[in-house]
């Protein structure tokens, strides 16, 4: 709430409120900081075979490192009154509310794809991943995201897992192209 105070010429000035530190915005950074500590921790677990002078550790400690550089910005911002502002889409709707069956379907998409990896490899987790979030998003051809996510999923599949030499498991159906590659 404003107090009226006099100003120099005598005049009641009202003093502006002293600005709300935006939760929203400091959660988000703690999150990115968390994620940056969790990546990094991750990197430094994956093998690297000896002699291999820049193997697969660099990229994942250059992203965790970016993640936690970007969230102390993110704090130093907000603290100095930094605030975001809306923008002028043309399909946003700030009176929108949240679609918590929506973003549900998508969590609980995540959780299979996180357990058929196990049990069915990683290309055929991620064409069930894609084709459920491109369900629970509204797509009109919803066999289509299935089909579309295991012809995208087998493709970064022989790239990461074939010829960059990553641990993408092929799980049953497609352990006769492991040998492939």
């Amino acid at each position: 709430m404003s107090a009226p105070i006099a100003g120099a010429d005598g005049r009641a000035e009202t003093t502006r409120p002293a600005p709300r530190v935006p939760i929203g915005e400091l959660v988000f950074a703690l999150l990115l900081f968390i994620l940056g500590v969790l990546a990094l921790i991750g990197a430094f677990t994956i093998h690297v075979p000896v002699g291999i002078q820049v193997g697969p550790r660099v990229f994942p400690i250059v992203v965790s490192i970016l993640l936690i550089g970007s969230a102390a910005a993110v704090v130093v911002g907000v603290l100095r009154g930094d605030r975001a502002e809306l923008e002028d889409g043309e399909d946003i709707d700030p009176d929108a509310r949240t679609d918590w069956v929506t973003l549900a379907k998508i969590v609980g998409a995540i959780v299979v794809h996180l357990v058929l990896i196990r049990f069915t490899g990683w290309a055929p987790a991620a064409a069930v991943l894609f084709g459920i979030v491109a369900w629970a998003l509204g797509a009109k051809r919803w066999w289509l995201g299935f089909v579309v996510g295991l012809v995208v999923a087998l493709a970064v599949q022989i790239v990461f897992g074939g010829l960059l030499g990553l641990s993408l498991p092929w799980g049953p159906a497609f352990g006769w192209l492991g040998g492939m590659f």
